[in-house]
């Protein structure tokens, strides 16, 4: 069962210096990006988690004067009293809030043990380089700057504890970032319904699952057992032990769609092309209006101008296979592999991935451009996909997931410095 445990936050001390504070994490964004969002924001927390804004411009963001300017900053951070830390372990609530849709997660710490022996369940493969930049900040700050985003199955008992606190409780923080997404957080203060959580994690949830954060997962399982095994005093009850993450009923959340583009069409004229994709799809021309896939099996092309149906005829998925059913490798194996010569995805500089937040206005700009020659549009996978997979031990092909909103960064942190 999961070990989900409550912690003394490190957080702001109200909703001014919060807002300012928190941000979107490391990787959706490159230095000159975090730079322009920290402009003019002495507060925001990418002065710590991107500190080679602070540092003359060229700095190799893996040197260690980056590392030592996030260590300064954060120091900075709570010596200005813009990060205090909670005198009592406790749970959190964060929620999010968009187009209208509001999700709630119990923020608290999961076990590192709990990854090791695959309690935590991911979904997609990690890169050791991601992990090891992620790895030597927190092992300099001490402390997970930011959340991983976990699912669950839902409990009711856990589900009818944060409808209560969410309906007679005022929020510690609630605003609406930049982006135009809700950020509400409430800190759960009573001991006994911190206690009675913590128990109904350990006896009602088998397993979490890793939405967003497999290498942030990762680092941080990785540093918790460095920390073990430098302690000839361990005992287990460490904070080091465990580490920042936001737990969602997978019921509440929705995964995005996960678009491809494409350079070339592999030496083809479109009219072969379009003959090649006949063989194993049902092509149909939708003309100059976007089209947006209907259904699992149901891809959108934009190619010339135009855009197409395109739905995937019997024998070319598998329904009985979790890997075999998804629509991504449907699209890698009969195009993307057999017709366009993409074999890895990973490695190929022919293709390109678009989020499906940007919409499919993103991928016919890409083609019109003349950057790209063709973009496909998928059918979002399910959580329930997401968590077969996950429950199979099989791992989904590169860019399948994208969640949205963002958790951000700041709103808590988890420190384990002695």
């Amino acid at each position: 069962m999961a070990i989900v445990k409550p912690f003394k936050g490190l957080r702001t001390p109200n909703q001014e210096v919060c807002e300012e504070l928190a941000c979107l994490p490391y990787d959706v964004m490159n230095s000159e990006e975090a730079a322009q969002m920290a402009a003019g924001k002495p507060k925001s927390l990418l002065h710590v988690t991107r500190a080679e804004i602070d540092c003359p411009a060229g700095t190799d963001i893996h040197s260690e004067e980056v590392y030592n300017k996030s260590v300064e900053n954060f120091k900075m951070f709570q010596d200005k009293g813009w990060l205090v830390q909670d005198p009592e372990a406790k749970f959190y609530i964060y929620a999010q809030t968009m187009e209208g849709r509001t999700q709630y997660g119990i923020v608290g710490c999961a076990a590192c043990e709990d990854y090791m022996n695959g309690v935590i369940k991911k979904h997609e493969l990690t890169r050791p380089d991601k992990e090891e930049d992620r790895m030597v900040l927190t092992r300099y700050v001490n402390a997970n700057l930011e959340p991983v985003f976990f699912a669950y199955r839902a409990v009711p008992e856990i589900d009818a504890i944060v409808e209560d606190i969410v309906k007679n409780q005022k929020a510690d923080y609630d605003f609406v970032a930049e982006d135009g997404f809700g950020h509400h957080f409430w800190a759960i203060n009573c001991p006994e319904t911190n206690k009675r959580l913590e128990e109904l994690f350990a006896t009602k949830v088998p397993n979490t699952y890793v939405a967003d954060g497999h290498h942030r997962t990762a680092a941080a399982a990785r540093v918790g057992a460095e920390c073990k095994a430098k302690n000839p005093h361990h005992t287990g009850e460490e904070e080091y032990c465990y580490f920042l993450a936001v737990t969602f009923p997978a019921s509440q959340l929705r995964i995005i769609d996960y678009n491809r583009v494409v350079k070339d069409l592999n030496g083809l004229t479109s009219e072969e092309f379009l003959r090649h994709l006949g063989e194993d799809f049902v092509v149909e021309q939708k003309g100059a209006d976007e089209y947006r896939p209907q259904a699992l099996h149901n891809f959108s092309m934009y190619l010339d101008g135009k855009w197409y149906s395109l739905t995937a005829k019997p024998g070319t998925y598998d329904d009985a296979d979790p890997i075999g059913v998804l629509d991504v490798t449907v699209l890698s194996n009969r195009v993307l592999d057999r017709i366009l010569g993409i074999a890895d995805l990973r490695t190929s500089k022919r293709i390109d991935f678009v989020g499906g937040i940007r919409g499919l206005g993103e991928l016919k700009r890409r083609v019109d451009s003349g950057e790209m020659k063709v973009a496909f549009a998928l059918y979002p996978v399910s959580m329930k996909q997401l968590i077969d997979i996950a429950d199979t031990g099989n791992i989904m092909p590169p860019k399948t997931t994208w969640f949205e909103p963002k958790l951000r960064s700041g709103v808590v942190i988890h420190s384990f410095a002695e």
